[in-house]
């Protein structure tokens, strides 16, 4: 048996597979995200365990002969998150997470202090990176700065306390803009360039190796066999891609959550950082693979949910699918950009936008939009992906998203891609660190890393594909436009005191 655990920004999900690789259960808890300042975002390490340890009572309990035959774990989780540890392993400070967007200054000064940051790292400085956030810290909070002694990834700092070691791998760490993607090793000249060095960074192993052991008194107190160990495992997204069978060059999905990614395997070392596109280690030796993010995807239609009065998705999507073809063609257009953005714009001060409402615009039209919004901008990213010469003709799509048949056959028409939707499409990075622990324990990554059965498959509609691409092009133009009246209503700037008399009266 085997325990996947996916630390996410909204919960921390946990997965038990079989020797045979079939899912026997799972369980979840929930958390919270805090918002203390405009574009910061946090949570608690002791949060995560806490939720951990409540996920785990309920499998426990569920699921008890099962639970006590698990003979490793493995991890996965939201990137780029800097837990900040002092010298006796206590957080400093609440992490500052991935989505995340104050350290916008910090980016161009890691640019400029660090020249070969491209080449090394493969990627451009982007707020939500791990590397600009301690360049902030160092700026803001340089007493706190002064005593970390240790760096984390979220997915880590759970590794340190199921075992007590300090341990990551390259998929996340590719995350942090401190690694030599291409060796697969931190780079000292990255961390110098952000006052760090390798002793405050944990040791890599790769994501299908042990990399540590479970506590006796933790696997006493959890019910578990004296000796569990903890495969490196990977970042959410190299997770996913394992649970879906994403090992070989040109496999790829998209993930449509809290955010949007879209990710394909490459051979070798592929960046393009001038599109933002995020080129890092896959989560098997021998492999790499290229993202295009966007910041805002599912979370966008939760958002228009509430922001509209329906009752649930399920609802507005319902009354999205009652509308005709030339209804859709002439609806608003909508930028997802509700956080910010990475590929294709880098953009921490885009944001989101419904243009082209009338008087006669109902919820539907404008629901219908946001669903679209969403499929140009994972247009835009596969375009940035070709760009840096990866080639798909497929892609799976997981996430809470692909629960909508409507939606998986707007992005199949908008990418003009075949999309699939596997039958455990929720599964991804969970399913994906319980195979890694298999993976860690000796199994054959052949039989492993299968591609699970679709459930549906949707063909682009050629013409269809063609109606959308005015639409695509006018979405592209908006933001065009409005870039530079993002970034002052990001930061409006106040009237001087001595011109406030020059303003004429109501």
């Amino acid at each position: 048996m085997f325990l996947g655990i996916d630390l996410g920004t909204s919960e921390v999900k946990l997965l038990l597979l079989d020797d045979a690789q079939l899912v026997v259960g799972q369980a979840s808890a929930p958390l919270q995200l805090s918002r203390p300042q405009p574009l910061w975002a946090e949570q608690q390490p002791a949060d995560w365990w806490a939720a951990t340890e409540r996920a785990v009572a309920a499998l426990r309990e569920r699921l008890p002969q099962a639970w006590s035959q698990v003979r490793a774990i493995g991890l996965s989780g939201q990137m780029h998150g800097a837990v900040l540890l002092d010298a006796d392993d206590r957080p400093l400070r609440p992490a500052i997470l991935w989505n995340d967007g104050r350290s916008h200054a910090e980016c161009a000064e890691l640019e400029r202090l660090a020249p070969m940051l491209h080449a090394v790292a493969g990627n451009l400085a982007m707020p939500g990176f791990t590397a600009p956030k301690l360049l902030w810290l160092r700026r803001h909070e340089p007493a706190l700065f002064a005593r970390v002694a240790s760096v984390l990834l979220p997915k880590d700092w759970l590794r340190l306390q199921l075992s007590g070691a300090k341990v990551s791998e390259p998929s996340d760490a590719a995350g942090t803009l401190w690694l030599d993607v291409a060796a697969r090793d931190w780079s000292d000249e990255l961390l110098a360039a952000c006052g760090l060095t390798r002793a405050q960074m944990p040791r890599l192993v790769e994501s299908n190796a042990i990399s540590a052991w479970v506590r006796p008194e933790l696997a006493a107190r959890w019910g578990l066999r004296a000796e569990v160990a903890i495969a490196g495992g990977a970042g959410d997204n190299a997770a996913s891609a394992i649970g879906i069978g994403a090992t070989e060059p040109g496999d790829g999905f998209i993930s449509l959550g809290t955010s949007g990614v879209l990710f394909v395997v490459n051979e070798r070392f592929r960046p393009n950082p001038a599109s933002a596109v995020h080129a890092f280690c896959h989560a098997l030796p021998g492999r790499w693979h290229q993202m295009s993010v966007m910041l805002s995807a599912a979370s966008c239609l939760r958002w228009f949910t509430q922001f509209c009065g329906a009752a649930n998705e399920a609802e507005l999507l319902a009354e999205i699918e009652q509308l005709g073809t030339a209804e859709r063609l002439a609806a608003p257009l909508f930028l997802p950009y509700l956080a910010g953005e990475r590929t294709p714009h880098n953009d921490p001060f885009a944001s989101g936008l419904l243009f082209g409402l009338t008087a006669g615009t109902r919820r539907a039209l404008a629901g219908y939009a946001v669903l679209e919004g969403v499929a140009f901008a994972l247009a835009d990213g596969l375009d940035a992906l070709r760009a840096a010469g990866t080639g798909v003709q497929r892609l799976s799509l997981v996430g809470g998203g692909a629960r909508s048949a409507l939606w998986a056959q707007l992005i199949a028409d908008a990418l003009n891609l075949e999309i699939a939707v596997p039958g455990s499409a929720e599964a991804g990075a969970a399913l994906g660190a319980a195979r890694l622990a298999a993976l860690a324990s000796g199994a054959d990554p052949q039989r492993v890393c299968r591609a699970p059965a679709s459930a549906a498959l949707h063909a682009p509609d050629p013409h269809h594909h063609l109606r959308l691409q005015p639409r695509l092009q006018r979405f592209r133009a908006l933001y065009r436009q409005l870039q530079g009246l993002m970034a002052e209503q990001a930061a409006p700037h106040p009237i001087p005191a001595d011109r406030l008399t020059e303003i004429p009266s109501p």
